[in-house]
């Protein structure tokens, strides 16, 4: 048991010790996946939920749960990664970082913001105080990415799969009340029967 704790602690390290951001995403994912996971199996052990409600229920609630995973991940990790690109490039960086950059190059700006730069691999002397900015600047990238996507985008996304869902409901439904319609005998009220009588009738005084 301690073993496998250890290498447990080992692995955590190893993937996110130093990649604090990527941690955040990563446990973000679990969490809507765990939750989705309690949502699904809250309809499904439901007694008072009938079965032709759990056959739309169920669905629902995984499509929910695959737009809310989906898109948490697409954009926290979106956000964190252009974070980390522009700090890797040198375009969000610190004073110290900077200035030791301009005591190594004839000519930083020809370096700094480049698409190709890579302030990690080439001035490894400086990479402590690169790494705590770069892991700083990755925590809030991906907490805005988070907020972002759980507060504005995983909601209008659900609404319009809510409403693109409904419409298609309402078209079954007059579907189903046209088909009605068609296969059940004609009706007719007592006004036209009154009138069919009154026109079919001979004219004349009726003799008993």
């Amino acid at each position: 048991m301690a073993n496998l704790f250890s290498s447990f602690k080992s692995a955590m390290y190893k993937n996110y010790g130093e990649n604090p951001g990527k941690m955040l995403v990563h446990t973000g994912v679990l969490g809507w996946i765990l939750s989705a996971m309690a949502q699904v199996s809250a309809v499904v052990f439901n007694d008072k939920i009938s079965k032709e409600q759990k056959s739309f229920l169920i669905p629902q609630e995984m499509a929910d749960a695959a737009i809310n995973i989906i898109s948490f991940y697409v954009i926290t990790s979106s956000f964190k990664n252009l974070a980390s690109k522009l700090v890797s490039t040198g375009k969000l960086s610190t004073v110290k970082i900077r200035n030791h950059i301009k005591s190594k190059l004839a000519n930083p700006t020809d370096y700094i913001g480049k698409l190709g730069t890579n302030i990690e691999k080439d001035f490894p002397e400086i990479k402590g105080d690169y790494k705590a900015f770069k892991n700083g600047v990755d925590v809030v990238a991906s907490t805005v990415g988070s907020i972002i996507s759980c507060n504005i985008v995983t909601p209008v996304l659900r609404n319009q799969y809510a409403a693109q869902k409904q419409k298609e409901a309402i078209a079954r439904m007059h579907s189903n009340d046209s088909k009605h319609e068609i296969n059940s005998p004609n009706k007719v009220s007592m006004d036209s029967y009154i009138k069919l009588a009154s026109m079919k009738a001979p004219s004349g005084n009726l003799k008993i």
